[in-house]
């Protein structure tokens, strides 16, 4: 008897997955000046990326770019089939037929993105009538990989709007290296360091924990209201608020690749009245904790 593949959209160890808030998309990023000419709306890191398949037959509403750095893969756009190789990158426009998936011997490490804005169509097809089909090739490039961490960075430092206007922009950078590889030169960023910075990590650092308000202007040396201000002025919100912000966006790493049920993740989070951490998720998300991990599973 034949054994039946396993095939999974996503879960591989080691991954990233960002999927921004549909509130974020339609109320700041489809209408800011900076933004809403092109804009990332879910990007991700999947490494080693065994039994990794995805069939949509009619496309999905945004772009997607996904650049292979290891292994191999393959890619029907259209019904025409692709071999995926390393450092090949590949572009599928918006609502056009595709499925893709893994070589079984040798999965593919792959970066990706979904984007889309007033232009994206324009620069979809720059791309695509710089090569002779939808899978251009580039040398590999440290610095490339870099633009695409520093865009995940700054997404997982929560999404204030400076954060949204600088890792998109840092995303115009990204596109523009898939475009004219021959002019893209290396770039070093370096990352200043600031009581606010400082607190940002700390929060990172104890997403598991409870940290006051207090806590949290001790730790800078400030007054709480000085803290509050300084902390409002540079990220748009609260302390409070931010940290809930990145509890609830790893929250959303766990409904999407793990199977733990919502009490748990809530506890893991320091949120110990599950319908409390609810309220949280679907104020900050719009949408339950049990509707996000269905709608991410169709990723």
């Amino acid at each position: 008897m034949a054994v039946k593949k396993l095939r999974k959209r996503q879960g591989f160890e080691g991954q990233k997955l960002i999927v921004l808030p549909q509130k974020i998309d339609t109320e700041f990023l489809k209408k800011d000046p900076v933004t809403r000419q092109i804009y990332i709306t879910d990007i991700g890191y999947y490494p080693k990326a065994h039994q990794h398949y995805i069939d949509r037959p009619h496309g999905i509403s945004q772009h997607i770019i996904i650049y292979c750095v290891e292994g191999h893969g393959w890619v029907t756009i259209n019904k025409k089939k692709m071999d995926i190789s390393p450092s090949n990158f590949i572009v599928i426009p918006a609502r056009t037929p595709h499925k893709y998936g893994v070589d079984d011997t040798d999965p593919w490490t792959i970066y990706w993105v979904h984007f889309k804005g007033d232009i994206a169509t324009f620069v979809v097809d720059l791309i695509t009538n710089n090569s002779q089909n939808y899978l251009p090739y580039l040398s590999y490039n440290e610095n490339r990989i870099r633009l695409f961490e520093e865009i995940c960075f700054n997404l997982e430092n929560g999404y204030s709007i400076d954060n949204l206007r600088y890792a998109n922009m840092i995303f115009y950078h990204f596109l523009s290296s898939l475009l004219y590889e021959e002019k893209y030169n290396r770039v070093a960023t370096t990352q200043p360091a600031d009581p606010i910075a400082a607190t940002i990590e700390l929060m990172k650092n104890k997403l598991h924990s409870t940290l006051t308000l207090n806590d949290l202007a001790g730790y800078c040396h400030l007054s709480v209201s000085h803290f509050s201000t300084l902390f409002r002025q540079q990220t748009g919100f609260s302390p409070v608020e931010y940290f809930n912000q990145l509890k609830i966006q790893d929250a959303c790493q766990s409904l999407a690749f793990t199977r733990k049920p919502v009490k748990q993740i809530a506890g893991e989070l320091a949120f110990y009245d599950q319908y409390y951490f609810s309220r949280i998720f679907s104020r900050f998300m719009g949408i339950s904790p049990v509707k996000y991990r269905k709608k991410v599973s169709q990723k």
